[in-house]
């Protein structure tokens, strides 16, 4: 018989070793750390480039700790400067990730799910400005407008509408976010890509 070492060198050599278990995920509810943070989730509406709701009644703007952290001192810089945070999409679980590519399955538009996006690792957030009243402020583009209007790098649209684009990107890098340059309303958590993706769903996350 061969010893426990040997036995379990031998299953891993033939692929049939035990496996650790996957780190549980840790979401946050993002609105219950920041209480002023205004809700419009877009694919829980049929108010989306898809044209579908892909998300069920009652998701949440669910992100790992590290990014409610970083977008709940973003949002406390706004706050002074008149102005609070409305999120469209915060993280998606990857059954869902299936879902939207099979609807769209294209690179650039959707994620890959085999891939995964950071949105499906909790560390990716689109948002936007309103004023403390809730009112909308100008942006270059709508939300998930594929046009180079909503690149970074955009100096067409409006005086006022580049103002808020800055406005908002001041914030978020400055609360340890990076930019999407090719979506003004995508910010990411520095080494998102090396998180794991996940596939909790909204209702049993947080």
């Amino acid at each position: 018989m061969l010893p426990a070492a040997g036995f379990m060198l031998t299953l891993a050599l033939l692929g049939g070793a035990p496996k650790s278990a996957a780190p549980k995920a840790e979401l946050v509810d993002a609105a219950t750390v920041i209480p002023d943070l205004v809700l419009d989730l877009r694919y829980a509406t049929k108010d989306n480039f898809l044209k579908r709701q892909v998300y069920p009644d009652g998701a949440r703007c669910l992100l790992l700790p590290d990014s409610v952290k970083r977008l709940s001192r973003a949002a406390e810089v706004l706050r002074a400067q008149g102005y609070r945070l409305k999120v469209y999409d915060c993280y998606r679980p990857r059954a869902v990730q299936y879902e939207m590519w099979k609807i769209l399955p294209k690179p650039g538009y959707v994620a890959d799910p085999r891939k995964g996006s950071n949105h499906n690792r909790g560390g990716a957030v689109d948002l936007t400005l309103v004023t403390k009243d809730g009112a909308e402020v100008e942006m270059p583009t709508p939300f998930d407008d594929f046009t180079p209007a909503a690149h970074h790098g955009y100096t067409g649209g409006t005086p006022a509408s580049r103002e808020h684009r800055e406005v908002l990107r001041k914030a978020m890098e400055g609360a340890g976010f990076q930019r999407n340059r090719m979506e003004w309303w995508h910010y990411d958590l520095p080494g998102a890509t090396k998180l794991p993706v996940l596939d909790v769903p909204f209702a049993a996350a947080g």
